[in-house]
Parts: structure tokens; sequence; C-alpha cells
């Protein structure tokens, strides 16, 4: 199992991606990080009780990492602490993500979930941030089990 350590100024996310049911998308979001992509971007879209977005080069919302992913739409549902890739319509996903801070069921079958928070301290960081908060880094770490 695959999982990312987010560190933001608001506090530590840890996630843990769903490899086998989005595995071009968790790879897309793995190299990005490895390669220090989201290092220093902000939360540029913040909607308190739906959810945080990251992952615009440009701040806006209307950035990416100059290619796009296609969709791995699964059965995995959009709960509270739920990863999911943001796009501008199918097939246009790269860097852009965001994390739900409550149940979204109409983004159901939409977007690519592919990852969740690990843990209630997660999750409550995830909540606690606002437009304009940064990432300060992104660490993966594999498990081989």
């Amino acid at each position: 199992m695959t999982q990312a350590i987010l560190e933001t100024e608001k506090g530590t996310i840890r996630l843990r991606f769903f490899d086998s049911d989005a595995p071009n998308t968790v790879a897309n979001f793995v190299k990005l990080s490895q390669d220090g992509f989201y290092d220093g971007l902000t939360f540029h879209r913040v909607i308190p009780g739906f959810m945080s977005q990251g992952g615009c080069p440009h701040g806006t919302g209307t950035g990416g990492p100059g290619y796009k992913i296609p969709c791995e739409i699964n059965d995995n549902p959009h709960l509270a602490g739920t990863l999911s890739m943001a796009h501008a319509g199918r097939n246009t996903g790269g860097s852009q993500f965001f994390i739900c801070h409550e149940p979204q069921p109409h983004l159901d079958g939409v977007h690519t979930t592919f990852g969740q928070t690990e843990d209630d301290e997660s999750l409550q960081v995830v909540r606690s941030l606002r437009n304009g908060d940064r990432i300060l880094s992104v660490k993966i770490v594999t498990d081989p089990a």
C-alpha cells in the first residue's frame, strides 16, 4: 500500500492510496510528489463543509502539470477525508486534487477517488485549511505488505 505524508502550514495530512482502484492516478500523484511539484503550492479553493482543493501551480485553479490523465472512476464513495482528482471535465485531470470535508455523494462516479485520510487528526487538518494555506512537502511511503 502506498501512502503520502502531506505537510501543510496547518499540520500533517496522512493519506493512504487506493493503489488497485486508481493505479494511474496514484502513480501520477506519486511522481509529481517525488518531483517536488506540490512543494510550496497552495490550497487555492477551500469551501468549509465541502472540500479543500490544491495542486494548481498558478494558485488559481487554472494550471496543471502540462498534460492530462484519463479518469479512473471506481466504486469508492466520496466520504469525509476522501482524496479525489479535480478536473474540468472527463479525462482532464492532471495535478489538482481535493479532499472532502464531509461525504459528497453527488461526486460519486464523476471524479476519480484515489485515496483516503488515515486518521481523524488528518481529517481535522483538512477541515482547518483555508484559501492560500501552503503545502510544505509531500513524502511518499511504500509499504511492501
